[in-house]
């Protein structure tokens, strides 16, 4: 959306809701294009033809178009909140285990474990974030709850749960992952039983929230580490780093187009949902589940591209 003269508008001298619409509008013939995952069966039953976008400022206001209310498997956006979670409770415990580089392959390689001896390239790849899961299993006792307790409170939903059926169906085709997290405690990178590491992934992994749920979660990165409930959570700088490793890590393989595109730290889920930060102003989380073949939705990618060149809204 611009002026006469072509410029971005601000969403400043807009409706944040005539904003959706529009974007909404302009994704419309994206939606649907793509595959659905279907390594994970319980995933491939989702309808491909569905779209939702919120917006959650700092202030607390809300504004959705379209399936914002319906809940999807979050999948890999929950890295990002085991993430934050094992930095609040000791950031130092990730030194030396997992690394802060986009990898360049696709989020589940064995690849490049071989090469660095089972130190994953960063925190959201499958391997990274089985290793992120392992330290907030040491740290909590129970990873997958803590996660789901979080999520619960931040999005003040208390009916925010666990799909039974996901996570079952991730375990029961998880032989990759099992692999990999195999592999890195074979060099000492894992510390719990790789099955109980492996359960609380996969459980994490299957938290279903809606679209308004995940922006309302994600707006603690918005408030440089401040929860909803005026408590502070990880300090500005560690906000950063998360907000910093989603801009370059948290699109798989294809991180550095979303940056070019979006211009905003995103998480990616083959859910397909995507949550980008707006630093200081917005946390937005988009879903339409049909993806493209690095793994993100190829419409959620559309939205966020016209949301920042609409708004003028980026890092840069």
């Amino acid at each position: 959306m611009a002026n006469e003269e072509g410029a971005a508008v601000s969403v400043d001298d807009i409706a944040y809701d005539a904003l959706l619409e529009w974007i909404a509008e302009e994704v419309a013939p994206y939606v649907g294009e793509g595959r659905v995952a279907d390594y994970i069966p319980a995933l491939a039953e989702v309808p491909p033809d569905r779209f939702g976008m919120a917006l959650a400022t700092v202030d607390g206001h809300l504004y959705g178009v379209g399936d914002f209310r319906e809940r999807f498997s979050l999948q890999s956006i929950s890295k990002v909140f085991t993430l934050a979670l094992v930095m609040a409770g000791d950031a130092g415990a990730l030194r030396g285990r997992v690394g802060v580089e986009p990898s360049g392959n696709a989020f589940n390689s064995l690849i490049q474990l071989e090469y660095e001896r089972g130190i994953p390239r960063n925190p959201f790849i499958n391997a990274g974030a089985l290793v992120v899961t392992d330290i907030l299993q040491t740290q909590t006792g129970d990873a997958a709850g803590a996660v789901l307790d979080f999520l619960r409170t931040e999005s003040d939903d208390h009916t925010v749960t666990i799909d039974g059926a996901v996570a079952a169906s991730e375990a029961e085709h998880g032989d990759l992952n099992l692999a990999l997290a195999h592999f890195m405690a074979a060099y000492g990178n894992i510390e719990n039983p790789v099955d109980v590491t492996a359960e609380h992934y996969f459980r994490h992994c299957s938290i279903s929230m809606s679209c308004a749920e995940t922006a309302m979660a994600g707006l603690f990165l918005a408030r440089h580490g401040v929860r909803t409930n005026g408590t502070r959570l990880l300090p500005v700088l560690g906000a950063k780093r998360v907000n910093a490793l989603m801009m370059t890590c948290g699109a798989y393989d294809a991180a550095g187009d979303f940056a070019f595109r979006v211009g905003l730290p995103g998480k990616s889920g083959v859910g397909g949902g995507i949550l980008a930060v707006v630093p200081g102003r917005a946390a937005l989380c988009v879903w339409s589940p049909a993806l493209d073949p690095h793994g993100n939705s190829v419409a959620g990618v559309e939205a966020l591209d016209r949301f920042s060149a609409a708004t003028g809204w980026s890092v840069f």
